[in-house]
């Protein structure tokens, strides 16, 4: 029998008592947040639908041998087709070799400043010998400036922090950092009640925040040394509901931590400065620009030179962020220098860079759209909203994903494409699973459900469609094998005496186990052991020797619940109260 009980939602963006209290008086009706309901399960239905099936026909059409499957997902292809053709733009790129041409001048009062040669806008010149004739006629002579623009220019500070900002953010300026990671330590925070939900995709905060993001920069502000230059104020870059997507940007809560680890610190930092910033005053730099005219020689281009000089330091004193200035002198229009040097220098054009998680984060985000990083933020949550590669809450899993198969590899922070990788975009035949437009409308579809405008059962229709056809192409392509997966080879050697039945442990394939498992005995070392597993070990052949031999293993390397590395003394002991076997940690040897 149904419930005839009204049933209602609390929705809250942090764990704080106060925040509680607010969702408890505030709740609102399940049928309110139907929508939100059905675009979670679309979604979910979708990725499961299209992974299971597609990976289980890829892996028996195109794998030989046993091992992993053929990891075939929704999300997981147009973000390994990214990497793909950033590896390809790179692999065929074609360097060019181009020259410049710089003069120094030097004022009436013996001050100097350096000018690049340029006709029109031309400032790189294919042809060195052209320069070099221009270069031996500046010696010595007189040059006028004959044009100087000043003008001042507002520097804003970058915008709150959604999930992959944040983690665009940690992993580009921190070694040793994935975005997985950052994901786990800000998830920890939020638990902790120190930060708003961290899966957010919105940049800005609610307008319904304001007295509360007012109180705690109060609390964050109290001993800063730049505390007087703060000031609370409501603006749209700020707060703009209309730019905020089921949860509010990243901020810190009016619970201050007491005691966080490195990591956690790291974290905090970043979110806390990222929100102080949007208080502080705007930066203002004054940008000069001068033209240089030689006065005899009759050239077709003239010398320019850019200068910036910071003004107001403002919000970058927050994180002492350091303007690299060039400093002009105090020239004026029409003043007559003097030219005492000049430079024909060679470059080479440089290919594109590696994608590194910071960047391909950002592509997923809009769907590779190609926008500058400015023009990212002003739009984000307008005409990008939901057109993307899967979510802020899972965008991180899919890189992680993509390397644990073996599709790409990191060098350094850079990613790159495996062998494995390239041949399943060069070679798999759902090409509409590479298609970042195909994964972006799908996006926009559940976004819609999340809105109303579309019904759950319209978008799993069209998924079911595709899924059928999909594995239909996928029986009938004549690609080949993709993936050969050597087996993996097994010693077939006695390990040491079953401590159960004294039979012979050997290893087997999924473990080190007893020869006389057929006859009942349960002795086993999983190699996946889940207790081995939160310490980020395996069991190998020399460690079930030793606990066989001498009844414990000591293990070098094994990593605590806060990311600290220790050893200590394991042994397997067989439970009082059933036949199983438990570990056992020890810090001594007994």
């Amino acid at each position: 029998m149904k419930p005839n009980k009204p049933v209602y939602r609390l929705l809250i963006n942090e764990w704080t008592p106060d925040e509680v209290r607010r969702g408890i008086n505030e709740m609102k009706p399940n049928e309110a947040m139907q929508p939100l309901q059905d675009a979670g399960i679309s979604r979910q239905w979708a990725d499961w639908v299209i992974g299971i099936n597609l990976t289980s026909v890829a892996t028996l059409k195109f794998q030989k041998g046993r091992g992993k499957a053929l990891n075939i997902g929704r999300v997981l292809l147009p973000t390994l087709k990214i990497i793909y053709d950033r590896d390809k733009e790179i692999e065929t790129f074609v360097p060019e070799n181009y020259f410049k041409l710089s003069a120094t001048f030097q004022t009436d009062d013996k001050n100097e400043y350096q000018g690049i040669y340029m006709e029109g806008k031309k400032e790189k010149f294919k042809e060195k010998d052209s320069l070099d004739i221009i270069k031996n006629q500046l010696s010595g002579e007189d040059a006028s400036i004959i044009d100087k623009q000043v003008e001042k220019k507002k520097e804003f500070p970058p915008f709150l922090f959604n999930l992959s900002n944040l983690q665009g953010y940690i992993t580009s300026k921190y070694n040793g950092w994935t975005s997985s990671k950052v994901l786990k330590v800000a998830q920890t925070l939020y638990e902790k009640k120190f930060i708003t939900y961290p899966r957010t995709s919105s940049t800005a905060l609610d307008e319904s925040l304001v007295g509360k993001a007012a109180g705690v920069l109060k609390k964050l502000a109290e001993n800063l040394p730049y505390k007087d230059e703060i000031k609370f104020a409501k603006s749209k870059r700020v707060f703009n509901s209309a730019k905020v997507e089921s949860h509010s940007a990243i901020i810190p809560t009016y619970m201050m931590p007491s005691r966080l680890t490195s990591d956690q610190q790291l974290v905090y930092t970043a979110i806390k400065n990222r929100f102080i910033m949007q208080f502080m005053p705007i930066a203002v730099y004054e940008e000069t620009k001068l033209i240089t005219k030689i006065d005899s020689a009759d050239l077709n281009g003239l010398f320019h030179t850019k200068g910036k000089v910071q003004l107001v330091e403002g919000w970058k004193k927050v994180e002492s962020i350091q303007s690299k200035d060039v400093l002009l002198p105090l020239v004026q229009k029409n003043d007559h220098v003097n030219v005492i040097g000049s430079e024909v220098t060679s470059h080479t054009t440089k290919p594109p860079k590696n994608h590194t998680e910071k960047t391909l984060l950002r592509v997923m985000e809009t769907c590779g759209k190609g926008l500058k990083e400015d023009e990212i933020e002003e739009i984000m949550g307008g005409v990008l909203t939901g057109f993307s590669i899967g979510t802020a809450a899972t965008r991180a899993e899919t890189i992680k994903k993509l390397n644990d198969v073996g599709y790409i590899s990191t060098n350094s922070k850079n990613l790159v494409c495996t062998e494995l990788g390239i041949k399943l975009v060069e070679t798999f035949p759902v090409n509409d699973l590479f298609d970042l437009e195909f994964t972006g409308r799908l996006e926009k579809t559940l976004s819609d459900i999340e809105k109303g405008t579309v019904k759950k059962e319209e978008f799993l229709r069209v998924v079911f469609d595709f899924t059928t056809k999909s594995v239909e192409t996928i029986k009938n392509d004549e690609t080949g094998i993709i993936n050969q997966v050597a087996s993996a080879s097994i010693s077939k050697e006695v390990l040491g005496k079953c401590p159960n039945c004294e039979g012979s442990i050997i290893e087997g394939y999924k473990g080190f186990g007893c020869s006389n498992w057929k006859s009942g005995c349960k002795f086993v070392i999983w190699k996946n052991d889940k207790y081995l597993a939160t310490m980020r070990k395996k069991p190998t052949i020399t460690m079930v020797k030793s606990l066989l031999n001498t009844g414990s293993a000591y293990v070098k390397g094994l990593v605590s619940k806060r990311g600290k590395k220790f050893n200590a003394y394991l042994r397997y002991e067989k439970n009082e109260s059933n036949e199983y076997y438990s570990w056992k940690m020890e810090f001594a040897k007994k």
